[in-house]
């Protein structure tokens, strides 16, 4: 029981990570109405940031965190300036195909600047586990899982509560209308496309710290993103959360009790016996 308890918690905090990944992803598919391949490639940029600012340049690990999370909010926007608003209004798979393209072009560059090689991001925590009750836990896996409740938090505050929040929120129903009555329907977009960077960003500087940062990651993380989505239902931010705590918590679970090599396999086979029943996802409604 304490063993099968200590995979769950493994699961949960992995998840939380997850969980981040597909709410960015669900924001910018639910506002902007864009199915961003690229979302991996934001998710690697935030590992390769972080490392390039505390291996090769010394900054503290906690700086380098906020640090490196602006600086791919900031790609983030540039993307949405000059790649994606003078698309829009054209077909849908403009878009698509563009960040396809973006997709290998980020990878293309990491692989020139940082080389093919994983690297990894060291932190200050320590390696000894702590004790609770039965499970033992390191210090790093806290930190990210409090950083992941922290951030999931925060952005249902700002979706729900704040004025901002509810023009993100009217724009996702009703964008035409939106416009009409005063929302300024361009910035939303800019300003949701940028936050949704910085979630995939600060989640890969998380699991980056607990795994390497590597050129391809963002191949794993994008996969993720969208069964993510797929699985919580499309648009639906309760959904990316629980989408991503259970594709956690059931890869380790199918790591620990039949085998690592097919924990993504059995994650995603999960996915398709719940989308069998639930063809909208968990918390998706029908259109």
């Amino acid at each position: 029981m304490a063993e099968l308890l200590q995979h769950i918690i493994n699961g949960l905090i992995i998840g939380g990570a997850y969980a981040l990944i597909g709410i960015g992803l669900t924001l910018v598919l639910g506002i902007m109405n864009v199915v961003n391949f690229a979302h991996g490639e934001l998710y690697m940029l935030g590992a390769y940031f972080l490392y390039t600012l505390t291996e090769l340049v010394g900054v503290n690990y906690f700086a380098a965190i906020l640090i490196s999370t602006m600086g791919v909010a900031v790609v983030g926007l540039l993307i949405e300036r000059s790649i994606l608003k003078p698309l829009r209004g054209r077909t849908p798979d403009s878009s698509l195909l563009a960040t396809i393209g973006l997709l290998i072009v980020l990878q293309n560059a990491a692989r020139f600047i940082w080389s093919p090689v994983p690297q990894v991001i060291h932190h200050p925590f320590s390696s000894r586990a702590l004790s609770i009750g039965p499970i033992m836990i390191t210090e790093v896996r806290v930190f990210i899982a409090l950083v992941a409740v922290a951030l999931i938090v925060g952005t249902h505050f700002l979706v729900q509560k704040t004025t901002f929040g509810k023009a993100m929120r009217a724009t996702f129903q009703d964008r035409g209308m939106a416009g009409i009555l005063g929302i300024r329907v361009d910035r939303i977009y800019a300003f949701t496309f940028a936050f949704g960077s910085a979630l995939a960003a600060i989640a890969g500087g998380l699991l980056g710290t607990i795994f390497v940062a590597a050129p391809t990651m963002g191949g794993f993380a994008v996969v993720k993103a969208f069964a993510v989505v797929i699985l919580g239902g499309m648009g639906s931010f309760p959904g990316a959360i629980l989408g991503g705590l259970i594709l956690g918590v059931s890869e380790n679970l199918g790591a620990a009790y039949i085998s690592s090599g097919y924990k993504d396999a059995i994650a995603f086979a999960l996915i398709i016996l719940i989308l069998i029943f639930k063809p909208y996802g968990l918390l998706g409604r029908e259109k």
